[in-house]
């Protein structure tokens, strides 16, 4: 009888970092579902809203590049445990809101810094350390936890929100992460020599460089300041910035509301943005794949471009009802919405070597800070112009440009003689 195969641990790991990825990218969305609710309770603008909503993209993307140099220094178990406390810390806190401020501490600060903890940069992380073999394709699959979390998520909220309330919908946010944390700190591991193995695709006996004894913050003020002399970290960052603006800042936060200003319910608008979600686990996964074989830069081209051109004719497609048109939006727009992130993982680990996950921490905070913009004046477009047409139109545009500077970013690099095969090192010019 022939012996059964086990499986390698770092399954298990990434299995673990799935979930703790699909909640906190749950967690993140849910005040797109709110901002209806909130304001027939507490009548308050989009725009004051939006804010709130623009301090939980800023920290959930300034808090990645900090959070991969402390998961470093002190093991993602600890970082990790620690943020899904600090989300249902927050979420419970609204329980008891009753004024604008308090939406902006506990949605903006404390669920933006606990979910900013469990950002791609932890995927990148785990992906650096358990593999060796299947890199994209993993990236891809832990990327693709976000719109899992956003599919599960999105539509049982708003049936909250508008059934039971607002509130039952917070307190479900703090329970799902109540319940995630022990298991976490039971099955997440930091390194393969945890477990006795090592990373999946590894050499037998392979061990991985010390963590750096250095301060995390010094550490990721540090490697932010060598790589912003580098004009590849530019690129990275405009273009990822960009992309956040288009996702999470303006579909993600005002997609629901737009779709509820030419008469859809907020349900079916829900329903439809979580749709984005399942076919969004296609594409990113399909896109992982693809890292592995594609030039990335030429991957990200792609991408940006084709999701310009996809949000410039959405302004026509909105109607009462989900017809033909917006489903075919829907599935296009979904199959890009982070396809990106695995081909800029790969480009960060490329070009900066040990230091790639705490850039892209960078450049995912970047991503954020897009975002944030994006949900602030796609919030005031919408109240003093009286539609979120503009919002869609320039967020094309910049897509295409975002287009333009991926398939620029090989410029300014080198190959190096003594580098694994495909490393680029930063050119040493400014950009």
């Amino acid at each position: 009888m022939s012996r059964v195969r086990r499986i390698h641990r770092a399954w298990l790991v990434a299995a673990v970092a799935f979930v703790a990825i699909l909640g906190a990218a749950g967690f993140r969305a849910t005040p797109g579902v709110l901002i209806d609710p909130l304001q027939r309770e507490f009548g308050w603008s989009t725009a004051t809203i939006s804010l709130a909503v623009s301090v939980n993209l800023v920290l959930y993307g300034l808090t990645a590049p900090f959070a991969a140099a402390l998961m470093d220094r002190f093991g993602m178990r600890r970082v990790v445990s620690a943020a899904l406390l600090l989300v249902a810390l927050g979420s419970g806190g609204t329980l008891a809101m009753n004024a604008s401020w308090q939406l902006l501490l506990f949605w903006g600060v404390l669920v933006g810094l606990g979910t900013g903890s469990m950002a791609l940069v932890f995927a990148a992380t785990v992906t650096d350390r358990w593999f060796v073999r299947h890199r994209g394709l993993v990236t891809g699959v832990l990327t693709a936890a976000g719109a899992t979390g956003q599919l599960i998520f999105l539509p049982v909220l708003a049936h909250l929100a508008e059934g039971p309330g607002w509130r039952v919908a917070s307190l479900t946010v703090a329970a799902s992460a109540l319940v995630v944390a022990p298991l976490v700190w039971w099955l997440l591991r930091d390194d393969p020599a945890d477990a006795g193995t090592t990373a999946l695709g590894a050499e037998p006996g392979a061990v991985r460089a010390p963590a750096p004894s250095v301060n995390a913050a010094v550490r990721a003020v540090g490697v932010l300041r060598s790589a912003a002399r580098t004009r590849p970290f530019w690129f990275l960052a405009v273009g990822f910035a960009i992309c956040g603006a288009s996702t999470n800042g303006l579909v993600g936060t005002h997609f629901i509301p737009a779709a509820h200003d030419h008469g859809m319910p907020q349900t079916t608008a829900a329903g439809l943005l979580a749709l984005v979600g399942v076919f969004d686990v296609v594409g990113t996964v399909a896109s992982g794949w693809l890292s592995d074989r594609m030039d990335s830069r030429i991957l990200l081209g792609v991408y940006y471009a084709l999701r310009g051109l996809s949000l410039m004719v959405l302004p026509g497609l909105f109607a009462a009802s989900a017809h033909p048109s917006m489903l075919v939006f829907i599935i296009f727009y979904g199959l890009d919405w982070v396809a990106t992130v695995p081909p800029t993982v790969a480009l960060c680990r490329k070009i900066y070597g040990p230091d790639g996950g705490v850039v892209f921490g960078w450049v995912f905070a970047s991503h954020q800070v897009g975002a944030a913009i994006a949900a602030v004046l796609a919030g005031l477009s919408r109240d003093q112009l009286g539609s979120y047409d503009l919002a869609w139109y320039g967020a094309g545009a910049l897509c295409l440009i975002a287009a333009a500077l991926s398939v620029a970013i090989g410029r300014g690099s080198r190959p190096r003689a003594d580098a694994p095969s495909g490393m680029l090192v930063p050119d040493e010019r400014r950009a």
